[in-house]
């Protein structure tokens, strides 16, 4: 019988796996922090291997910044949380399939690695803009200015000031920092974005091409979709050099080239005629913008077979085809001149588009068009926004927030129905807002996973006097106003308005269960159980949830089966039972339902023989299900 992990899983472990299959020769152990041997990569064999691929010496094409090599190991480094379900503050926990997580998202995403990877059809943020005031999310990597200094190069190889390379360390730092936080937390969205999914991130001047540069490398520079200007106010006077900066950017990047968005166009028309029963169609220009000299093939005279009709071709806009093409595709009755349909108004050849074949094409796209990086004139300003959240609570509760109708208008050209939709700097939560809205209007079934730390809320600030000590109670709370006023203007809607609440907190279990090594016999014997006194059932469950990957938001059913509780997580998905000594009556009921997993707590068991024998219950009856302890 295994016994669960109990902590987020080790993305350098799981590289260096991948390293390995492709090449075993660069496998090699090296010693850990306690003198343990651990698989390794030989970087030299590796390069070996690469040499043709290689670039040597100190010079390459690269962004880089200080602390760039210690943010990827944070990003990879596996931790020991667990997010706790708090019912008294979820609305309709047990019908609801979105999520609102606190906690910081750089350990709240390693904690979703495997229930959502590649399941989040879109991700939308707006983080801190790095405007020097803004910056709140601690993390380790930060480095000393002795590090700092080393690594920029200020001084020399004497220990003088290098003054080729002297540059405010205050800056550079301020930069950096900003650099690691956000490449951390970008290489963990990227594994839970689907292969056809898309993330969408707001930013100002600050730190727009670092951003962009950080994405180029964690998405690729070849997933590069566009960078959508957005006019958050009309022009200021007192500003700066005269100019005011009135817009702020979306960019965008694809998972890969499987991305493809698209919006409500004006619908085509296509007709209807008895020449072709039952196949609409409709007509295209013929025509192309090259000159005859550009296209020599396509600048010849078009016959009509039928009268012997010529329409000669123009010498600075030829026909879009061969003589060659046009006999295959009058051939095929794809060419449509004039005279042969009285209602069609034409004064030269066309090409006829049969609706089947473009149906075929553009799939669930059918209908749609490709999506221009201006934006609609509807998309409210950082005034609206703000008007939204004032209007909502019922004062300026939160400072910049983003209008709902520019998150709805991104969810709309990229997701539909099931979709999930997340945001991990979710702030006042104007994602969930807009998922929401757009649902009631479209009857779409899009969820969404918001995740934001509870960042104190400053005590002059008018949320903070209406009772709001943090941020995250800000959000929730404006998630049920919104939830409520769109159940208002949509009475007929079927949305889903609730959210499950999860907070960030230690393991669940002590840390006996990480370091047996680390304790004397006599103080084992004095622990009855490996998990924290203050964890619930619940607790444990969703704990065991993140560890097998299954996603936080499916209905579970809790039922008394002699005399214990047993927990049925999405119909078998896994079944979990925590009470102590439990009874092979029990186990042989659960095992009858055929689970896929199960779970139970090591003290569960007596001893050695009583597991023993819970292995062989499932051996016998449930051959199938992974069994599990914790």
């Amino acid at each position: 019988m295994d016994k669960m992990r109990m902590e987020s899983i080790d993305m350098t472990e799981q590289n260096i796996e991948k390293i390995g299959a492709l090449f075993p020769n660069c496998i090699t152990e090296a010693k850990d922090t306690d003198g343990k041997l651990k698989k390794a990569i030989n970087f030299d064999m590796l390069r070996q291997m690469l040499s043709g691929d290689v670039i040597e010496g100190d010079e390459a094409y690269e962004f880089t910044w200080v602390g760039k090599k210690a943010a990827i190991v944070e990003a990879n480094k596996p931790i020991r949380k667990t997010l706790r379900p708090c019912k008294e503050e979820s609305v309709n926990w047990d019908s609801t399939e979105n999520l609102y997580i606190e906690g910081d998202n750089l350990e709240v995403l390693k904690l979703l690695q495997e229930s959502y990877l590649g399941k989040v059809k879109m991700i939308y943020i707006d983080p801190p803009y790095n405007t020097g005031h803004d910056f709140v999310y601690p993390d380790s990597f930060i480095m000393d200015n002795e590090d700092y200094n080393e690594g920029t190069g200020y001084f020399d190889e004497d220990g003088n000031v290098n003054y080729s390379r002297e540059n405010s360390s205050t800056a550079g730092k301020y930069h950096s920092d900003w650099c690691s936080m956000m490449y951390s937390r970008l290489m963990l969205a990227r594994n839970l974005l689907s292969d056809d999914g898309a993330i969408f991130l707001s930013i100002d001047d600050n730190e727009r091409d670092n951003l962009e540069k950080i994405c180029s490398e964690a998405f690729g520079t070849e997933n590069y979709v566009a960078t959508f200007p957005w006019r958050k106010r009309t022009a200021k006077s007192d500003v700066p050099f005269g100019v005011s900066q009135d817009y702020e950017w979306v960019i965008c990047f694809a998972k890969s080239s499987l991305f493809l968005a698209s919006i409500g166009g004006k619908e085509r028309t296509y007709y209807e005629t008895d020449d072709f029963p039952g196949k609409a169609w409709r007509v295209h220009d013929l025509t192309k913008q090259t000159t005859a000299s550009e296209r020599p093939n396509s600048f010849f005279t078009i016959v009509n077979p039928q009268n012997g009709a010529t329409y000669p071709a123009n010498p600075n806009r030829t026909w879009a085809i061969t003589e060659e093409t046009f006999e295959k595709y009058y051939a095929e009755n794809r060419i449509v001149f004039p005279g042969d349909y009285a209602f069609l108004r034409i004064a030269k050849p066309v090409l006829r588009y049969w609706k089947e074949d473009d149906m075929a094409k553009a799939g669930e796209k059918f209908g749609r068009v490709a999506v221009s990086t201006k934006f609609p004139e509807n998309i409210g300003m950082s005034q609206d926004g703000t008007k939204e959240v004032t209007s909502l609570f019922d004062r300026k509760a939160f400072s910049f927030p983003k209008p709902v109708s520019l998150i709805k208008f991104l969810s709309e050209i990229h997701t539909s129905d099931e979709d999930i939709i997340l945001d991990f700097f979710s702030g006042s939560a104007t994602t969930a807002h807009a998922v929401m809205q757009l649902n009631a209007e479209d009857g779409g079934h899009r969820k969404f996973i918001m995740i934001q730390l509870p960042e104190p809320c400053d005590e002059k600030s008018e949320a903070y006097k209406a009772g709001y000590s943090n941020i995250c109670e800000i959000g929730k709370e404006r998630i049920r106003r919104a939830a409520k006023k769109i159940a208002e203007e949509h009475p007929d809607a079927k949305f889903d308005g609730g959210f499950r609440v999860l907070k960030l907190d230690d393991t669940n279990m002590k840390d006996v269960y990480y370091a047996p090594a680390d304790y004397q016999q006599n103080l084992l014997d004095q622990l009855e159980s490996n998990i924290k006194e203050d964890r619930t059932d619940l607790d444990l469950l969703f704990g065991c949830l993140l560890e097998w990957g299954l996603p936080l938001s499916l209905p579970y059913q809790s039922e008394d089966i002699d005399g214990c509780t047993v927990h049925n997580y999405n119909d078998g998905d896994l079944i979990a039972c925590f009470d102590e000594n439990i009874p092979d009556s029990v186990m042989k009921t659960i095992a009858k339902r055929q689970p896929l997993r199960v779970v139970f707590r090591d003290s569960s068991f007596a001893g050695s023989p009583a597991k023993i024998n819970v292995t062989q219950i499932f051996k016998e009856i449930a051959l199938d299900t992974s069994v599990k302890v914790q």
